[in-house]
């Protein structure tokens, strides 16, 4: 693979000047990437699932935005790789949604771009040949007698790599109290809080499991009056059994041998509201409603879950990509990724009808843009875009204006008809 062959060279090179970084506020600059524990759960699974799920249906383009704020798609390595395949073993669906699966479980999620460097009239650019989720055991932070950050991964299968850390596209989520890692002071999933409410519900669920088994235990006592063989109890229990199945009275009758004592199991089940509220506790700690993750929601809930929860996490990785893949002269030329949602296919039809008027109106959305919102495909001549003349540059309102009172146009009060 690529990656691997890339990663390589990195291996041991120059790393015998190499001493630990030294972090400001004095810990050890040593992360071990946190356990599966929590992920047992089917409510966590569903709710970063969810989210992963929606995450995966970005679009991230390498744009070009010039000093009027007008946006080019630019023909390259990247958007090659972005199109359908970062690496030989993933789409770019999969990719992202590895990607956002590794940040939710570890609060950090590392991603290696290989390159080629190629020379191209006296300057060195990158060509990059693939991108790489890793997910490492354990993350080192070194630096060299220049000062230089370096990061060395290790791996669960005793492969270890230096890398610049530079170089590597680091997200994370809940970066508050260490200085480098997403997560608690220790650069791991601070999981404590939510693991409370999985005790708990964990709790809930074993006691309605022996419940249900209770309710399907001895419903009964048949106490037979007369000392039989255990053949001959045999039989009884088996004429006893055959009087319930053809019974439709009710009554079942017994002989003096046979006295029928009927036990009430009566298992204490959890009340809905109660199943609900630790669900929902689960869900909110995600930022995913119980309408996001059962799909029957309303424009309104759906774009409050977008700003909530997914639009941070589009934000980041749009800033992660571009601060590695380019370089300071480049971010100043405009050079910078973007993950664009596509086509806003959640709206309903109202929703994208008076989103087509808007837009539309204003000359936004091109005709196969406005197409490919309700559903239809592209046509001939379709880029064109088109738009209301029933709106006026605001520069030039007044003279518009003032043009029509030269010409007499005013009503009997002085203003413009």
């Amino acid at each position: 693979m690529g990656f691997f062959n890339s990663m390589k060279g990195f291996l041991n090179k120059n790393n015998k000047y190499m001493q630990q970084a030294k972090l400001l506020n004095g810990y050890t600059p040593i992360f071990n990437q946190f356990g599966t524990d929590i992920y047992a759960s089917d409510v966590i699974q569903s709710a970063i699932d969810c989210i992963a799920t929606e995450c995966s249906k970005l679009q991230p383009k390498h744009i070009r935005m010039d000093s009027n704020g007008m946006q080019t798609i630019v023909k390259g390595s990247i958007n090659r790789l972005f199109k359908f395949s970062p690496n030989e073993l993933m789409t770019t669906r999969d990719f992202i949604e590895k990607v956002i699966w590794l940040l939710y479980m570890n609060n950090n999620a590392f991603i290696y771009p290989t390159y080629d460097l190629v020379r191209y009239e006296g300057t060195e650019n990158r060509e990059y040949t693939g991108f790489y989720p890793i997910n490492p055991a354990q993350v080192t932070f070194l630096q060299d007698s220049t000062s230089k950050f370096f990061a060395k991964f290790s791996f669960s299968n005793g492969q270890e790599y230096t890398l610049p850390y530079s170089d590597v596209i680091h997200l994370r989520k809940k970066f508050s109290v260490n200085e480098v890692m997403g997560g608690g002071m220790n650069g791991q999933a601070d999981n404590s809080a939510i693991l409370k409410v999985l005790e708990i519900n964990d709790t809930v669920l074993q006691g309605l499991d022996k419940a249900i088994k209770k309710s399907l235990s001895v419903t009964g006592i048949l106490n037979i009056k007369t000392m039989l063989e255990d053949k001959k109890q045999e039989e009884e229990r088996k004429k006893f059994e055959a009087a319930i199945k053809n019974n439709e009275s009710g009554i079942i009758a017994l002989d003096l041998k046979g006295d029928y004592t009927d036990i009430k199991a009566n298992p204490k089940i959890i009340d809905k509201d109660t199943l609900q509220f630790l669900d929902n506790k689960v869900l909110r700690y995600y930022g995913v409603p119980i309408p996001i993750l059962s799909g029957d929601f309303t424009d309104e809930q759906y774009q409050a879950f977008y700003e909530k929860t997914l639009e941070p996490i589009i934000i980041s990785l749009g800033q992660a990509f571009s601060k590695t893949l380019f370089t300071s002269s480049q971010l100043n030329h405009g050079n910078e990724i973007i993950f664009y949602q596509k086509d806003m296919m959640y709206l309903s039809t109202s929703a994208k009808l008076d989103l087509l008027k808007t837009a539309g109106e204003q000359g936004l959305l091109t005709d196969n843009q406005k197409l490919a919102l309700i559903g239809y495909p592209p046509i001939k001549g379709g880029e064109k875009r088109t738009m209301s003349l029933n709106y006026i540059d605001v520069d030039l309102v007044n003279s518009y204006q003032m043009g029509r009172a030269k010409n007499g146009n005013t009503n009997s009060e002085g203003e413009t008809s």
